[in-house]
C-alpha cells in the first residue's frame, strides 16, 4: 500500500507549479477590475487611441466627438469614466476640456498580467 501513496504524492507534486511572484490580492483585483471595465468598451478604447495618436498625447473634447460619431455629452461621459479609472487627466482651458494620457497608466495594467 505505501507504494500507491508514493505514486499519488509524485503526481500531486508534478501538477502543482510553485508561484514565481505574488498574485493579486482581493483589493488589488477589485481595483484592477474597475480599471479594466473602463477599458472594456469600444468607444472608450477608440477615445484612448485618438488621444494617444494626438500631438502631445492630448486632445480637446471638441476634437473627439466627430471621430466616434457621438454627442459631446456622451463623449464627456466616456472621458469621465476613463479619467476616474486613472487613464486620462483633464485640464480646463477656457470653455474646453483637454484630456491627456496619464503616463504609465496603460502599462501598469499590462504589467499586472504579464508573465
Amino acid at each position: 500500500m505505501p507504494t500507491d501513496l508514493t505514486v499519488l504524492n509524485q503526481q500531486a507534486a508534478a501538477c502543482c507549479a510553485p508561484l514565481v511572484r505574488e498574485p493579486l490580492g482581493a483589493d488589488d483585483a477589485a481595483s484592477l477590475a474597475i480599471r479594466m471595465k473602463a477599458l472594456a468598451d469600444p468607444t472608450r478604447l477608440r477615445l484612448l487611441s485618438i488621444v494617444s495618436a494626438s500631438d502631445g498625447h492630448e486632445a480637446c473634447v471638441c476634437d473627439l466627438t466627430d471621430p466616434v460619431g457621438l454627442s459631446q455629452p456622451t463623449v464627456s461621459h466616456h472621458l469621465k469614466i476613463l479619467t476616474d479609472a486613472g487613464f486620462l487627466s483633464r485640464t480646463k482651458r477656457g470653455t474646453w476640456a483637454y484630456y491627456a494620457l496619464v503616463p504609465g497608466a496603460l502599462e501598469a495594467v499590462a504589467d499586472v498580467l504579464a508573465p
